[in-house]
């Protein structure tokens, strides 16, 4: 009986080891060796000969005494914070939007989100880096047809900072939109009528209930959703690559083209490890809180 027993208590382990072996050699058996390079004097002529050294802390050192690095981290922080806010905030007004509409504008939306949604990121920015080309765009003659900023037609985005970001911002929120629209709209409609009615009939006005009865029903999601946004904008490499590829110089070199320039361009490999294992820390540090956060809204429900 008690054999009988054991076997039966081992039998989730031996049912959940495949996957289990899977995710060990995909993830953390990377994840291990990303460690210890950051720790060796990994670089281009370690891939020729296998040679290096290990050099203990000597690249977290120079990591952190590297003004290049603290300038990529100010910059994906706040460019981070500027695409969550903006994702955030446009996929409630659109979530909001859906619940107004009829059955077959409804669907419709839907149905556009979704597109727009399952499109692959790399083929999206190449797509949007022609839509902002100069001679030839279509959003720089849309501009000129404007005649508010002049002739833009010969205007290069990716040759000026603030464009460059605004380009960039433009290409990430619209790509990030419909999964969190469709995740608030989902969660939206489950808010008891009751509740919105008898917030009504108090005098409040839409906005009031919206703010009041809404938000607080979707706190949970949003914060889901925005923990999901943070981590994906925080790691946005593809399209800063695609649009800009970091400039123009470093205006727009987050940690991820910081990272990858490091490691990939300059083959500094041990030291890239080293800024992937600290900017990977750093992002654990601060969804920690939202992650916190998220748990009590839960236990609070």
């Amino acid at each position: 009986m008690t054999a009988r027993l054991d076997r039966r208590d081992l039998a989730p382990l031996w049912l959940l080891s495949p996957a289990g072996l899977v995710l060990a050699v995909v993830t953390l058996a990377p994840i291990g060796f990303l460690v210890f390079t950051s720790f060796t004097s990994y670089n281009q002529r370690t891939l020729f000969t296998g040679v290096y050294t290990f050099v203990g802390a000597d690249q977290y050192a120079k990591l952190l005494a590297s003004p290049a690095f603290w300038a990529s981290l100010v910059r994906t922080v706040l460019f981070t914070a500027a695409m969550v806010a903006g994702s955030v905030l446009i996929g409630m007004g659109v979530s909001h939007l859906l619940t107004r509409l009829g059955r077959a504008w409804r669907h419709t939306v839907t149905v556009v989100l979704i597109v727009a949604w399952a499109m692959p990121n790399v083929a999206s920015s190449l797509v949007w880096n022609w839509l902002f080309q100069p001679g030839y765009g279509v959003a720089n003659w849309m501009l000129a047809q404007l005649r508010i900023f002049g002739d833009t037609t010969s205007l290069n985005w990716a040759q000026d900072p603030a464009l460059a970001y605004v380009s960039i911002w433009l290409l990430i929120v619209w790509q990030a939109v419909p999964f969190i629209a469709l995740t608030l709209y989902a969660a939206e409609t489950q808010v008891p009528h009751e509740y919105k009615e008898a917030a009504r009939l108090d005098g409040a006005s839409e906005f009031a209930v919206y703010r009041i009865v809404v938000l607080n029903f979707l706190r949970p999601t949003l914060l889901l959703v925005t923990i999901l946004s943070v981590i994906w904008d925080y790691n946005v490499f593809n399209q800063i690559w695609l649009i800009s590829r970091g400039g123009p110089g470093d205006a727009t070199s987050t940690l991820g083209v910081y990272t990858y320039k490091t490691a990939f361009v300059g083959f500094q490999i041990g030291h890239g490890a080293a800024i992937s294992v600290v900017t990977t820390v750093l992002l654990l540090a601060l969804t920690a809180v939202y992650i916190r956060n998220l748990l009590r809204a839960g236990e609070d429900l």
